[in-house]
């Protein structure tokens, strides 16, 4: 059985067929996946599906494109949801410099702020770092965010920076850009990365894997990640699918005990 550990089913995209969404993964082997807010409006929609689906599990952070809007009513907002049970992880937060929305000093403060927040409540972080690698392994290190570790969410980087994410506590997640032809970068990295340390993901309805490169994404697509893993590490589907939820189900710390019903 495979998990999805980045979604967003939460998004607008789903709105009109969600139900059929969540069978479709069912059918194809998806029995868990984390879904995951990033903003006032998505934070929210994480709650509905988290309270109503067992092994749907809620991500919430604010995303670093977005640094300069967030108020301090909406960091309570994240601290206190934080308690939820369902809540398995902080994120995804981060450092984006393809977008010019946030200066750089207000993402970075919004960061810090965020993994101390997530290192009081316990829970592991969901990293997004677009062309911004230097200064997330910095602002991670600086902040000891290896002492709850977390998620390198769709990794796009190399080998010699994944070793130092690695050393930081933290797992390398892979989604659709695996399985793209010109993906040799990403291909090579998740040779290198042991399998310990392997995790896959959709970030549906965004970079849907190929051949279906361009159409929204969703969680049963995470199949098709698992496929392309198999091949580079010369293993089976089922194993790849065993060794990759075993590691999602030890980096969020998910037992009966954090199962919400």
């Amino acid at each position: 059985m495979l998990f999805d550990t980045h979604t967003h089913i939460n998004d607008e995209a789903f709105d009109a067929d969600l139900p059929a969404v969540l069978d479709r993964a069912r059918a194809a082997g998806v029995a868990q996946m984390v879904v995951v807010g990033v903003d006032r409006a998505t934070i929210e929609r994480v709650f509905p599906i988290i309270d109503q689906h067992k092994h749907i599990y809620g991500a919430i952070g604010w995303n670093p494109e977005d640094a300069i809007d967030m108020t301090e009513d909406d960091f309570q907002m994240i601290k206190q949801q934080l308690s939820h049970p369902g809540i398995v992880a902080l994120g995804e937060i981060g450092l984006d410099y393809h977008w010019d929305k946030s200066p750089k000093s207000v993402q970075h403060q919004i960061f810090r702020r965020q993994i101390r927040l997530a290192k009081d409540a316990g829970l592991p972080l969901i990293i997004h770092d677009r062309e911004a690698t230097e200064d997330v392994a910095r602002i991670l290190r600086e902040e000891h965010a290896e002492t709850v570790g977390g998620v390198m969410h769709c990794y796009s980087d190399n080998w010699e920076w994944a070793q130092q994410f690695i050393d930081l506590n933290f797992y390398i997640s892979f989604g659709g850009p695996l399985t793209f032809k010109n993906a040799s970068l990403q291909r090579e990295t998740a040779e290198q990365i042991p399998l310990e340390h392997l995790l896959i993901e959709t970030d549906c309805p965004f970079l849907s894997p190929h051949p279906f490169r361009g159409k929204r994404n969703e969680p049963a697509r995470v199949r098709l990640v698992a496929e392309k893993l198999a091949e580079i590490k010369g293993l089976t589907l089922e194993q790849i699918a065993q060794i990759t939820t075993e590691n999602a189900m030890r980096c969020f710390r998910i037992n009966t005990a954090t199962e919400n019903s």
